[in-house]
């Protein structure tokens, strides 16, 4: 029986539902993942019977559900109830499933922990003394910890894998173009997509079937190119000194459990690879300054009254609505889009872009792999509240999840064990519209049981 079967018609059994609600609530004051809760949705009723009839899902605070407040986790729009619906909203609601639930985030997607939110910090469900991971650290937390079986989260530069591999489940990242983007809150727009996370492989593959397509209101969206579903050959890295002791190891032992598979490993080195974090940084910091230029108070979210112009209305807004992580990527970016700073900056960055893009192909058509293996994250989950890593280290930690954001490639990642009470989790990457490839290898790794609850949430009673 898939795991999603005993999900099926939650919200149409009132003991049952009832029953959930009341251990979600329990479980969710302690890690803190979710924004909004409201189990008999706060919009109208799915619209057809379907495959996913009467169950539950979240969306990350940056993704529209009508009726719920499209926050992004931040002041500036902390009470803008959504009007309509995402697109991959739309399409699960039009199978049967339901919005229950907004997941937490570091404001605008712009983090690595989800202690950058404007009103609650997120635990991790393993250790409540560290971090979630972020951006989209809320929505992996509630799915790690059964609240619910799938979300559907916002990922540009690995906001939706770095949580995933903190807290022990599965977050796939689509093919740019793969899933609309229409109602998605834009941070980087060349990058941001949005995907799944889920605790088992089956309920992954059909979130992700049904979101999938082309879509009218998004013109990037793109019909997908058949590819082989089979992986045979897998690049894997000899170079493991960036990553700390227990992720190396792991590595290292994922490797050794694939050659046991008999599927055959390729030593590879990723290019660009120092340079993948300069390179989004410019980018996403230059496109993250002209997507929260809206925001000024003037036609929605937060406005900051008792101004005596205009013009000082709108510096008090920006200033008040926006925390200082939102502030530095504005800065960033709208210095490096500056006429006489574009070519040393913005120009650089592309050609870069355009090198990595390239250098990834490479791998896949001339060393003849069919997915990479990498790391999520160098680390596991450190502790909440304190400088180290600090903000330059944070952000030279995506380095790994940067990449197929920056080449629009699809990637996965998924949880391979755990040390130090904490889970371990790595990345499969695939060429453009490989998800049949990654959930094929992901099936042959995990096999069919869900990703295990964290002991923290178990001992606090059983499966929602």
């Amino acid at each position: 029986m898939e795991p999603l079967t005993l999900w099926q018609n939650l919200l149409r059994d009132t003991e049952r539902k009832t029953t959930w609600a009341q251990a979600l609530a329990k479980r969710d004051a302690v890690i803190r993942s979710l924004l909004e809760f409201h189990p008999d949705g706060a919009c109208a009723p799915p619209h057809s019977e379907g495959a996913f009839q009467g169950i539950p899902f979240v969306v990350d605070s940056r993704i529209a559900a009508e009726g719920f407040r499209l926050t992004c986790s931040s002041r500036m729009l902390a009470d803008f109830v959504s009007p309509y619906s995402a697109t991959a909203v739309l399409r699960l609601q039009n199978a049967g499933a339901q919005v229950v639930a907004t997941g937490n985030a570091d404001a605008f997607g712009m983090g690595a922990s989800t202690e950058n939110a404007a009103t609650s910090v997120t635990r991790n469900p393993w250790n409540n003394d560290c971090v979630a991971g972020g951006a989209s650290g809320g929505a992996a937390a509630a799915v790690a910890s059964g609240l619910v079986p799938f979300a559907l989260a916002a990922d540009t530069g690995g906001a939706l894998r770095q949580p995933a591999s903190l807290c022990g489940c599965l977050g796939l990242r689509p093919t740019y173009g793969a899933v609309s983007r229409h109602g998605l809150a834009a941070h980087a727009s060349s990058m941001d997509t949005i995907g799944v996370l889920a605790r088992d492989i089956a309920t992954l593959r059909r979130v992700y079937e049904c979101i999938a397509g082309p879509d009218e209101r998004d013109p990037t969206t793109a019909s997908p190119t058949p590819l082989a579903s089979s992986a045979q050959r897998v690049g894997v890295l000899d170079d493991l000194s960036d990553l700390s002791a227990p992720v190396a190891q792991n590595y290292r032992d994922t490797v050794a459990a694939l050659r046991d598979l008999g599927i055959e490993t390729r030593p590879i080195a990723l290019p660009l690879l120092p340079h993948a974090v300069a390179t989004y940084y410019v980018i996403a910091a230059a496109e993250a300054s002209t997507s929260l230029a809206r925001y000024t108070g003037v036609s929605y979210g937060f406005r900051q009254p008792d101004t005596a112009t205009p013009e000082e209305m709108i510096r008090q807004t920006r200033s008040l609505g926006f925390n200082d992580e939102n502030k530095l990527r504005i800065l960033l970016g709208t210095h490096a889009l500056r006429a006489e700073n574009y070519p040393r900056y913005i120009a650089r960055a592309t050609q870069a872009r355009a090198a990595i893009r390239q250098g990834m192909a490479a791998l896949f058509d001339n060393v003849d792999v069919d997915l990479i293996l990498t790391p999520t994250y160098p680390t596991q989950a450190f502790p909440l509240g304190t400088d180290a890593p600090h903000s330059i280290e944070r952000k030279h930690a995506d380095r790994y999840t940067i990449l197929p954001s920056l080449a629009g490639l699809p990637a996965a990642s998924f949880p391979t064990g755990t040390a130090n009470d904490l889970p371990l989790g790595l990345q499969l990457i695939a060429p453009p519209f490989g998800e049949a490839r990654l959930f094929d290898a992901l099936g042959r790794i995990l096999g069919d049981a869900p990703c295990p609850l964290p002991p923290t949430m178990t001992a606090l009673g059983g499966q929602p």
